[in-house]
């Protein structure tokens, strides 16, 4: 019974891991339809990214499967992802980012604050340390 349940958790690893992977293969893959101007395909590769990124996060959870490796290559994977999205955002949408430009920046100030707030909550936000000693 040990063996069963040591050889399933070994599978869901394996599987969670290899849909991960495929997100780290599929950022050029966008990125090449970008090139080509695919944004119907583009669009649809985004879509199962994202929805292979919930899925693999959500399993991990279920199964209890984490790892270093896993979590870097998870991080790649978003990494990449948003990274192509981004880019598809400017090349496909360019005029969006143009009429929305204030708008944007209001939430990469609030977001910037967010993560400011997070870093010094840490403790890993240089400010954060000096005003702690005292």
């Amino acid at each position: 019974m040990k063996i069963d349940s040591l050889l399933m958790h070994k599978l869901s690893y394996r599987i969670i891991n290899s849909i991960t992977i495929y997100r780290i293969f599929a950022a050029p893959m966008l990125i090449f339809l970008i090139l080509k101007d695919q944004q119907d395909l583009f669009k649809w590769l985004l879509f199962v990214s994202f929805f292979t990124d919930s899925i693999d996060g959500t399993l991990a959870r279920l199964y209890r499967v984490n790892s270093i490796m896993g979590s870097k290559l998870d991080s790649i994977g978003d990494d990449l992802t948003i990274t192509a999205a981004i880019v598809g955002v400017f090349v496909f949408k360019i005029q969006f980012i143009k009429d929305e430009i204030l708008i944007i920046c209001i939430l990469i100030f609030f977001l910037f604050c967010k993560i400011s707030l997070l870093l010094f909550d840490m403790e890993k936000f240089p400010v954060s340390t000096l005003i702690l000693q005292r």
